[in-house]
């Protein structure tokens, strides 16, 4: 067998690093190109990927949860990879990590500026767009993390909805959304920088699954960012137990005893969302419990979480959620059912 090119391929790691994404790739990469042809007695892909792991020193240290990472090189303004990925990382949704990592973020510009290719997964999108390099341009991250762009990087055109999302005409400049996005990302690095059918090849050997529908099924909507305004929260409480009523923003004007106008201004500054928007996911998110778990008819459902256009509750639902409800209900189906047969085994 004749050897083909190597890539180097640098994964970012710092101690905000997962585990599963970082050591997830690694192996994935690895693979790719020789190992899995090996195994099958195949001639080698064109490509073979080099991955390895650098972080700010290059000395062994603990990432998220406390797993130990031993970085392959450091960062350095003489260490300019092809290929750059940061993997996800454990924050809260507050966190938008500006306030530290000056060092890390002046080697992520440099790259950029140098034409390394960077790629991030999941939160890792929020140290390229507190580096400044998203800004102006189309980017994704983990859903929950939607509040933290608008507020903290407005400048980036945040996108919740892809798995991917080409944040450069070049492709030289891609973020991934949630969690598991890894795989995406990985299957499309191996893609774009071997071959698709050493992607497919890849998949198909690791049993890695795209995510074509994006993330928004995936979704929970109602994320409740921290603010001081007790009418505001007064105000989120009462619409989470009355958002079925038939006109749930008069009800919650109501109920707060404030002008209309004035809530509405109030609560849109502290939850970056209006009213109506707010109630109507809370019946959404009502609906996709409903869907996951029962059998009840889409029409049903729909009433229940107060609409009795059915129509128009399916258009809503779609938007929001990414499938329509009946699509929805069979994406999770096979979870629930293998739930349930878990339960019968215990109990007999």
């Amino acid at each position: 067998m004749t050897a083909g090119r190597t890539i180097d391929i640098q994964l970012l790691a710092l101690e905000e690093s997962s585990a599963a994404a970082l050591y997830g790739m690694l192996e994935v990469l690895s693979t790719a190109g020789r190992p899995i042809r090996e195994s099958r007695g195949m001639d080698p892909a064109p490509a073979t990927l080099v991955p390895r792991i650098v972080s700010p020193l290059r000395k062994p240290f603990q990432c998220a949860h406390g797993i130990p990472v031993v970085p392959h090189c450091a960062m350095d303004a003489d260490n300019i990879p092809g290929v750059l990925i940061i993997t996800e990382f454990w924050l809260t949704p507050g966190d938008d990590m500006t306030d530290r990592y000056d060092d890390v973020k002046d080697w992520l510009r440099l790259c950029r500026e140098a034409g390394t290719t960077i790629y991030s997964v999941c939160v890792g999108s929020v140290l390229v767009a507190a580096a400044g390099l998203l800004d102006g341009r189309p980017a994704t991250s983990h859903w929950a993390f939607e509040g933290l762009f608008r507020q903290s990087f407005p400048r980036v055109k945040f996108d919740p909805r892809p798995s991917i999302c080409f944040s450069d005409p070049s492709g030289r400049l891609v973020t991934a959304a949630g969690a598991s996005s890894w795989h995406d990302l990985a299957l499309y690095t191996i893609a774009h920088h071997v071959s698709p059918e050493e992607a497919m090849l890849t998949a198909k050997f690791f049993l890695l699954n795209l995510h074509p529908d994006g993330q928004l099924p995936y979704a929970n909507r109602i994320v409740r960012r921290p603010h001081a305004d007790n009418v505001v929260r007064r105000a989120e409480t009462w619409l989470a137990e009355n958002f079925r009523d038939p006109d749930p923003v008069a009800g919650v004007v109501d109920a707060v005893g404030i002008p209309e106008r004035s809530l509405k201004r109030r609560f849109s500054q502290a939850t970056g969302q209006t009213l109506i928007s707010y109630a109507q996911d809370l019946r959404v998110e009502a609906a996709k419990r409903a869907l996951e778990s029962g059998q009840a008819s889409v029409e049903d459902i729909a009433a229940d979480v107060g609409y009795e256009n059915v129509a128009f509750f399916r258009r809503l639902f779609k938007r929001t959620s990414g499938l329509g409800p009946t699509a929805y209900r069979r994406l999770y189906r096979p979870l629930e059912a293998h739930t349930a047969l878990t339960r019968q085994q215990v109990q007999t």
